[in-house]
């Protein structure tokens, strides 16, 4: 029934500084940039790998939403990585501070933690 997720959306607080985050330090490709005037609103398309697909928003005034690790609802979203060690230590050299790495119990592979602008986490996880 289902093929794939087709998209993430995420709506950002400060429409420059996320845009900035994710395709300057981040590395995500831009696939299209709209800003629909009737709703104040920018969205912004960024390909990840070529395979997914973030949708960036900017709303006036968006309602705060609570973000804790064990807080009901989405948790995290999680990026794979062929190392996360080197892709950590890139992370830093762009200001951006990631958690130690750790090691999952059950799978054996290394994982880490980071936040976006607006605190939403984001994670490294070992392909």
């Amino acid at each position: 029934m289902f093929n794939r997720i087709h998209h993430i959306a995420i709506i950002c607080t400060d429409y420059e500084v996320s845009k900035h985050f994710y395709v300057e330090k981040l590395g995500f490709k831009i696939i299209a940039e709209v800003y629909r005037a009737e709703r104040k609103s920018y969205k912004l398309d960024l390909a990840v790998n070529g395979t997914y697909q973030i949708e960036l928003f900017s709303f006036e005034n968006p309602i705060a939403r609570p973000s804790r690790p064990e807080a009901a609802g989405l948790r995290h979203l999680a990026f794979e990585v062929d190392d996360v060690l080197q892709v950590s230590t890139e992370l830093n050299e762009k200001g951006i501070t990631t958690e130690p790495i750790r090691i999952d119990e059950f799978t054996g592979k290394q994982f880490t933690f980071f936040t976006d602008p607006d605190g939403l986490p984001l994670e490294i996880y070992q392909r």
